[in-house]
């Protein structure tokens, strides 16, 4: 059985892992892909030409086309939790199996909430940045998140483990999620528009999807206290870039951070990324050994069990998997 890795040497290192890799090649024979640029889909058809499955990185997309050419592939396994660049109804149309990672950094992307909020309020990138341009930081005032409100959009995995970091910290909570259920009395469940009004710190952990395009726009951003920052560590897709720049430029809000953007690979917009008052991140919400590993093994752990002829845990469309050997 011949699998291809779609990741470049450099999304290996970072987002594989050796273990994962020696666990890969345990099971079958795996072909390496050793260019600098993620694969498109001519050079993915080309390079999985004899491979029985392609395990593929965030940034290999898989488009209708190539399935179609590739009679041998059985499964398209995605090394993450985000299929949306993979069209999972021409994969299902040539009985390809389409797989995707869970949520294993779930607690590096709510600590990555935190330290944003810490920085934002108590200006810890702009001191540095003066000390290291040789400038004499200003001393301003800044906010404690002990007593502070936190609104959080979204009541996810990651919401919710952020919502309990927040109750130790002696925040209080606020959630916006129309399809979640809060049980806890320390929560306090309200609609969107609350949320931005009542909070300190805006977090957005939504889902990206037709029905969140821009959710965060002109109007939410309105609502939002001129003291309030806004933190995005879904998707650039949730936000209306054009009027985050015009609040943030217009001091209607008192900062953002962000870790994903309508850049490249989800990456910050680097136009606003330099706006002061921001920090961004290039999309390291995830990037530790524990949750990377996470994503890694279970895509060695579906591998097998595809080799097995079993659709694993993580399958979006096993009822249509016809090209099981």
């Amino acid at each position: 059985m011949k699998v291809l890795l779609a990741h470049t040497p450099e999304m290996r290192r970072n987002y594989y892992g050796d273990r994962s890799l020696n666990g890969l090649c345990a099971i079958a024979e795996v072909i390496l892909h050793e260019g600098d640029q993620a694969l498109d889909s001519a050079n993915l058809v080309n390079a999985a030409r004899d491979a029985d499955i392609i395990v593929a990185d965030r940034m290999t997309e898989g488009r209708g086309e190539i399935f179609g050419q590739l009679p041998r592939l059985r499964a398209f396994v995605r090394c993450a939790v985000d299929i949306r660049n993979v069209d999972v109804e021409a994969a299902s149309q040539a009985g390809v199996l389409v797989t995707r990672a869970g949520p294993g950094f779930v607690q590096a992307v709510a600590e990555l909430a935190v330290g944003f909020m810490v920085d934002l309020s108590r200006g810890v990138s702009r001191a540095t940045a003066d000390y290291h341009a040789g400038r004499k930081p200003e001393a301003r005032m800044g906010r404690q998140l002990a007593g502070s409100t936190i609104g959080i959009i979204g009541y996810g995995s990651i919401g919710r483990y952020l919502a309990e970091i927040a109750k130790v910290l002696h925040m209080q909570v606020l959630v916006a999620d129309p399809f979640a259920d809060v049980s806890d009395s320390a929560i306090r469940h309200v609609a969107l528009d609350e949320l931005l009004a009542a909070s300190d710190y805006v977090v957005c952990l939504a889902i990206a999807n037709e029905q969140t395009e821009k959710l965060i726009g002109e109007a939410a951003l309105a609502r939002m206290q001129m003291h309030a920052v806004f933190i995005n560590l879904s998707r650039g897709n949730l936000v209306d870039e054009a009027a985050l720049a015009k609040a943030l430029l217009e001091n209607r809000i008192a900062g953002a951070a962000m870790d994903v953007g309508r850049a490249p690979d989800q990456m910050p917009t680097p136009e606003l990324a330099k706006f002061p008052g921001v920090i961004a991140t290039p999309h390291v919400g995830g990037l530790t050994p524990q949750a990377i590993e996470y994503q890694s093994l279970e895509t060695v752990r579906q591998v097998d069990a595809i080799i097995k002829g079993e659709a694993p845990q993580g399958a979006v469309n096993a009822e249509r998997w016809t090209r099981r050997s």
